[in-house]
């Protein structure tokens, strides 16, 4: 059984609370969170304990922390955890600067701890479907990759000053999903946006509506459709065409129900948000760190990838605002 250390008592931290406390290899050992209540009602409901980031980074009996705090600790608790000797798993993204990414990353290497990054979508198993018949040569070499991503409403206008903007906090996903699916490094991206869900977003120096286009080495194109908002639900689709055919993964939706009838056909929307779209993809994501925990396997969404997105979401901005494709 592995204690695990939970840094954040909030909606990700409690989502990760219950894959913990579920998972018969791991225990809920403890909850850390400036927010007392927040970490009492995590502790009560799981017999956990409240620790402070020193009582738990020197805790023998803690063998890995799950880091899902405000995206300002992550860098900063990864360097600890590591130099502790505990395996980590944190919350996309490492840091918001790139700099602060690749010092973090050096002191992660330094004391060769594992590190898995959350990037929950490679786990969904409609989007991992894609890519592993992909890889079965199903449908033959990849030409074009189409990802959908729209958010059911916007955030509050200030959220995009602590979150760092919508390409690295909701585009960073698809980003990520494009490299894990086409299996390269794109070597160029040029991306367009606009303010047209909610002005205040725009005031706030944001976007809230983009198309995001990268190429890679094998001639490959992915584009990337992000909208902070959707009259319908949490709309969620990847297409890919390759030379021999075509794979999609389309919304999950509330329910399979569909009446037929004289108006036409009509079925549920999609699920409303992504704790709802993306538990199955937690579920696997929790069991990948339990492997690596265990030494089974290596973590497959590691320190570089983290890196590499939050890259092509910088790159990503800088096209935007320079109007011209940004070679990578």
């Amino acid at each position: 059984m592995f204690n695990i250390a939970l840094f954040g008592a909030g909606r990700i931290g409690q989502v990760h609370a219950v894959n913990i406390a579920n998972h018969p290899e791991t225990n809920l050992y403890s909850v850390i969170d400036p927010y007392l209540e927040g970490a009492q009602k995590l502790a009560i409901q799981y017999d956990a304990v409240i620790q402070s980031v020193e009582e738990a980074m020197a805790d023998p009996a803690v063998h890995g922390v799950c880091i899902g705090s405000a995206t300002d600790t992550h860098a900063n608790l990864i360097e600890l955890a590591a130099q502790n000797g505990k395996a980590i798993f944190c919350e996309k993204p490492i840091d918001l600067d790139l700099s602060r990414v690749r010092d973090c990353l050096a002191v992660v290497k330094q004391h060769n701890a594992p590190m898995m990054v959350g990037f929950n979508r490679r786990y969904d198993p409609q989007f991992r479907q894609v890519r592993e018949q992909l890889s079965a040569g199903v449908i033959g070499k990849a030409e074009s990759l189409l990802i959908t991503s729209r958010d059911p409403s916007p955030p509050p206008a200030e959220y995009s000053k602590v979150s760092g903007g919508m390409f690295r906090d909701m585009t960073i996903h698809d980003l990520d999903m494009a490299r894990f699916i086409i299996g390269e490094d794109p070597v160029s991206i040029s991306a367009h946006g606009s303010c047209m869900v909610d002005p205040a977003i725009g005031e706030a120096g944001d976007i809230d509506t983009a198309v995001i286009v990268m190429n890679f080495p094998s001639g490959a194109i992915a584009t990337i459709t992000n909208s902070r908002r959707s009259g319908y639900g949490y709309d969620q689709r990847i297409e890919l065409h390759g030379e021999k055919g075509l794979l999609q993964a389309g919304n999950v939706k509330e329910n399979l129900v569909q009446h037929w009838g004289e108006q036409g056909c009509i079925s549920a929307k999609p699920q409303h948000f992504f704790l709802e779209r993306y538990q199955a993809a937690y579920i696997a994501e929790w069991q990948r760190f339990v492997d690596v925990l265990a030494g089974k396997c290596e973590p497959e969404c590691n320190g570089y990838d983290g890196e590499q997105a939050l890259v092509l979401a910088e790159a990503a901005l800088e096209a935007l605002h320079s109007g011209k494709t940004v070679s990578l």
